[in-house]
C-alpha cells in the first residue's frame, strides 16, 4: 500500500515509516527536516504541513504524525497543519487515517496550548471518522504517553525528575517509537472494524490514584 507519513525525519514518524517499509509497504514522508531515511521504497519531501506545497498523492493510508511541542506554534502545526493535510487527500478515500494525538489530550497535562492542540485533533478524528464511514474508511488516533524521543531529552536525562516521572508511572517506564510505531500499524493496517477511537498508551500513568491517608 501506498503511505504518507507526516513527520517522518525523526521520533514517532520515522520508526513507523521504517516499519511500514520493512513490511512491504512504499512511503511517502512529508517534514521540514530533510530525510533520515535511506530506502528505495522512500520517498522525502521537505515541506511545512501548515504553509507548505502538498505532493499529489492518493494515499491507501494517512497518518498525520507532524508536531511540534511549547513552540509559540502547537495548535497552528498539530491541529490546523493536520487538518490542512487531511482535508487536502481525503477525496482519495483513504483506506485509513491515523492521528498521533497525546495522552494531554485526555489529561490535560503538559503545556497549554499542546494540550489544546492534541484534544483538538482527537475531536477533528471524530469528525473525520464519521466522514471515511462513507466508503468504509476508518479513521483513529492514538495518544502516546512518555515516548523515549529527542522532544523529551530534557526529562529524559534529568535524574531528579525522572525519578519522578517514574514515580506516576505504574509499569516504570516509557514507550520507545518502535514499540508505538507498532500501534501506529495496527491502527492503519491490521484494524478493520474500530473507527473514531483514541487509544491511549501511557504504561498507566492515568490509571494513577495517588490515595493518600
Amino acid at each position: 500500500m501506498k503511505i504518507l507519513i507526516t513527520g517522518s525525519s525523526k521520533g514517532i514518524g520515522k520508526a513507523a515509516a521504517e516499519l511500514f517499509l520493512e513490511r512491504g509497504h512504499t512511503v511517502l514522508g512529508i517534514d521540514i527536516l530533510p530525510p533520515s531515511i535511506k530506502n528505495e521504497g522512500y520517498t522525502h519531501v521537505t515541506a511545512d504541513i501548515l504553509e507548505g506545497a502538498l505532493p499529489t498523492l492518493l494515499p491507501d493510508v494517512l497518518i498525520n504524525n507532524a508536531g511540534v511541542q511549547d513552540s509559540g506554534r502547537d495548535i497552528e502545526v498539530n491541529l490546523k497543519g493536520s487538518m490542512r493535510v487531511t482535508e487536502f487527500y481525503l477525496p482519495a478515500k483513504p483506506k485509513s487515517i491515523v492521528f498521533v494525538a497525546s495522552a494531554s489530550a485526555r489529561t490535560g497535562a503538559e503545556f497549554p496550548a499542546y494540550a489544546a492542540s492534541k484534544g483538538g485533533l482527537v475531536a477533528y478524528m471524530k469528525n473525520v471518522a464519521l466522514r471515511a464511514a462513507s466508503w468504509g474508511g476508518t479513521c483513529n488516533s492514538l495518544s502516546p504517553g512518555g515516548v523515549t524521543t529527542e522532544l523529551n531529552a530534557r526529562v529524559m536525562n534529568d535524574p531528579r525528575l525522572w525519578a519522578e516521572i517514574m514515580d506516576e508511572t505504574p509499569l516504570k517506564k516509557w514507550a520507545s517509537p518502535e514499540e508505538i510505531a507498532e500501534w501506529v500499524y495496527f491502527l492503519a493496517v491490521v484494524n478493520r472494524s474500530m473507527t473514531a477511537q483514541d487509544l491511549l498508551v501511557d504504561n498507566g500513568e492515568a490509571a494513577r490514584a495517588n490515595f493518600v491517608w
